[in-house]
């Protein structure tokens, strides 16, 4: 019993990680996980790090219509 237990909560937290991933909820933690291997000396804050992506997402011209 415990080992299914163990076995469904490990199954539900990558169920997890995956939505927070898919919906671009956990981008600030991919970008600090970046920003670690790669020996960036400064990083955002989450703030700043959100406002740039907003920025980043908006300031392109939108093909819409």
């Amino acid at each position: 019993m415990r080992t299914f237990l163990a076995v469904a909560k490990k199954s539900l937290q990558r169920v997890w990680l995956g939505l927070r991933q898919w919906s671009g909820d956990a981008a600030y933690e991919r970008y600090l996980e970046c920003a670690t291997r790669n020996g960036a000396a400064n990083t955002l804050s989450e703030s700043d790090f959100y406002v740039e992506q907003l920025n980043r997402r908006y300031s392109r011209p939108n093909r819409c219509c």
